[in-house]
């Protein structure tokens, strides 16, 4: 990216026209950032992203759910515009979690939520059903951290070495935007999504020698003992499961994929996107859509 905003088709200008409510809740002293779209009183619909990310992840997502849900998106404390706090134990982000589906509407319906997780935020997903399953309607988890218990240490035991860093102030917007990367790292042909996601994950600064720009995410959060993971899924809790990943995906071998298929509940729905990698919203975000529709669709939407 060389500081110019790319050309971006029909379906995603329409999709940000959209335009969600942001306001934030107040949860053990930090304010945290909420997306809505959509009116209260329809189903509830709640987004959760991934590690480093935050909830305009699903700003180009969440319209096309917007005139059938209450849709609902969070940044975890320490991403995006929320606050920081001095660590994250992923029981407060639960709590985060349930603090959004109650602030944001999505319980304002006689229809139960559902909840759709990016990577990271299928932990709190899980937590989710652990404590209060019987209060949803269907899990969607898009490419998840759902990996045997010695594949954990392996990514673990290479983590050990790595320490979180202070971030690097840069002197401009254009030169930021250079450095943006996925991670784990993944090329990109929707440039306008990258584009998009990465201006929205800078922060404005103000340093002795003058403004400066940083991404917008605590590096505490990249500490090696959060390389957690699901092993199984929680249960029994009676809530429908469907698991969606990229075909591409680095996270997975195929012993992962069969590990998955085993792990989780009879009659989970499991789907591959084509030409998707991990970041699934970003390389098919439309084909993610349309199997997010079908999942629900199964669930009774």
């Amino acid at each position: 990216m060389n500081g110019k905003v790319p050309e971006a088709p029909a379906w995603f200008a329409r999709a940000l026209a959209d335009e969600p409510a942001r306001s934030s809740i107040s949860l053990r002293g930090v304010e945290v950032e909420m997306l809505t779209w959509g009116a209260v009183g329809m189903p509830g619909l709640l987004f959760l992203h991934g590690k480093g990310a935050h909830a305009d992840w699903w700003s180009f997502i969440a319209p096309f759910f917007s005139s059938r849900f209450r849709v609902v998106a969070i940044s975890w404390s320490g991403m995006g515009r929320s606050g920081w706090r001095e660590t994250y134990p992923e029981h407060v982000l639960v709590e985060e979690a349930l603090a959004a589906l109650e602030a944001g509407g999505a319980f304002s319906s006689s229809v139960k939520p559902i909840i759709v997780a990016h990577s990271f935020g299928s932990l709190m997903a899980a937590g989710l059903c652990r404590r209060m399953g019987d209060r949803l309607r269907l899990v969607a988890l898009v490419d998840p951290p759902f990996f045997s218990p010695e594949t954990v240490a392996r990514r673990r035991q290479r983590w050990t070495s790595s320490a979180p860093k202070a971030h690097r102030v840069y002197g401009s917007i254009e030169e930021a935007l250079r450095r943006f990367r996925f991670s784990p790292y993944q090329p990109c042909e929707n440039l306008f999504i990258a584009d998009f996601i990465a201006r929205r994950s800078l922060v404005r600064v103000e340093e002795a020698g003058g403004v400066g720009w940083r991404w917008c995410f605590d590096p505490r959060h990249w500490a090696p003992d959060r390389q957690n993971a699901i092993h199984e899924w929680p249960g029994p809790t009676g809530v429908p499961l469907a698991v969606i990943i990229g075909s591409e995906s680095a996270l997975y071998t195929p012993d992962d994929i069969r590990y998955i298929s085993e792990a989780c509940p009879a009659g989970t729905a499991l789907v591959t996107i084509p030409q998707a990698a991990h970041h699934v919203m970003v390389d098919q975000p439309i084909a993610l859509v349309s199997a997010l529709r079908a999942v629900f669709a199964g669930a009774g939407e």
